[in-house]
């Protein structure tokens, strides 16, 4: 069977026109050109792509397998077009970033470093995004993304996902913890929990796993920098839940444990808010694309 990309924006373009007609005038062919194509495409797989009979029209079981392709593969292509775009246009442009998370300078400085070397001309500026509400001060443009893992519903605004991450547990290798294969909500009531100096709500910690649980640390200390966190939990004085990339290197020297969080581990998203009319910018697409692929490198280094 030979796949071709026109394939797959046929299928997704039938499916959610949901008819012929429609799907011709949005890929911008006849609907004849556009039915001898399924014809062509069926024939080649050997069974039928939609159950003709339904109104609206609907994909069989294969047809579900290549949308299912298709909704995977062509974003991937679209972005790759868009680098290709951005890279031939060369437009200047501004990208001030507000950062509503400590451990994210642990992956945005290599995308940062990536980024300015093909957009020279672009402004590029830092906001740590903790001492005023980054949000509002994105939709009043005075900042042009912001970082964040908690998504909130603004007209205007668009929260492009970038990547999930495991809030994790790590301790000192002295610790009773340390024999546990991993934590749960209990195991925190009589610990020093050292995270960062931000609002509980905003805490991987505390908003996943103890608030709900109803249950406070022994200690509650805060901490600006990542590493003078991992340096007082591998002195004994306390535990912390970062994020996987920022343990990518300590997990494995001998003064550290690491644990998941509950037995099945924890997961969350990270996020980079813009503007809903700044997403298109070449410049955008292309800081958007590194800032999600550059995380998946840290954690596979």
């Amino acid at each position: 069977m030979h796949l071709e990309f026109r394939h797959l924006r046929t299928i997704k373009a039938i499916h959610d026109a949901g008819g012929l007609a429609r799907a011709a005038d949005i890929l911008h062919i006849t609907q004849s050109a556009l039915s001898h194509q399924v014809k062509g495409l069926e024939e080649q797989a050997g069974v039928e792509l939609f159950v003709r009979r339904s109104k609206p029209l609907r994909l069989s079981a294969a047809g579900m397998k290549l949308l299912r392709l298709a909704e995977r593969i062509l974003p991937e292509i679209d972005t790759v077009e868009a680098e290709f775009e951005a890279l031939r246009e060369g437009r200047a442009g501004r990208l001030h970033i507000a950062i509503e998370c400590h451990a994210c300078f642990d992956w945005l400085f290599p995308v940062l470093e990536k980024f300015r070397r093909t957009w020279p001309e672009v402004d590029i500026d830092i906001r740590a995004g903790l001492a005023f509400n980054a949000l509002p001060a994105l939709a009043r443009e005075e900042v042009d993304l912001v970082i964040s893992s908690d998504p909130n519903q603004m007209d205007g605004i668009v929260f492009n996902p970038l990547f999930d991450y495991s809030p994790t547990f790590i301790a000192s290798t002295a610790s009773p913890l340390a024999t546990k294969p991993f934590v749960v909500a209990e195991d925190f009531a009589d610990q020093t929990l050292i995270t960062y100096p931000i609002d509980r709500a905003r805490s991987d910690v505390f908003s996943l796993m103890l608030t709900p649980a109803r249950v406070e640390p022994r200690v509650h200390r805060q901490v600006e920098l990542t590493a003078v966190i991992l340096l007082l939990v591998a002195a004994g004085r306390g535990v912390a839940v970062l994020p996987d990339w920022v343990l990518r290197e300590v997990k494995y020297q001998p003064d550290y444990i690491t644990r998941p969080v509950t037995q099945g581990g924890l997961r969350k998203k990270m996020y980079a808010a813009t503007r809903t009319e700044d997403v298109g910018a070449p410049y955008m697409a292309h800081f958007l694309q590194l800032a999600r692929t550059e995380p998946l490198l840290l954690q596979r280094a």
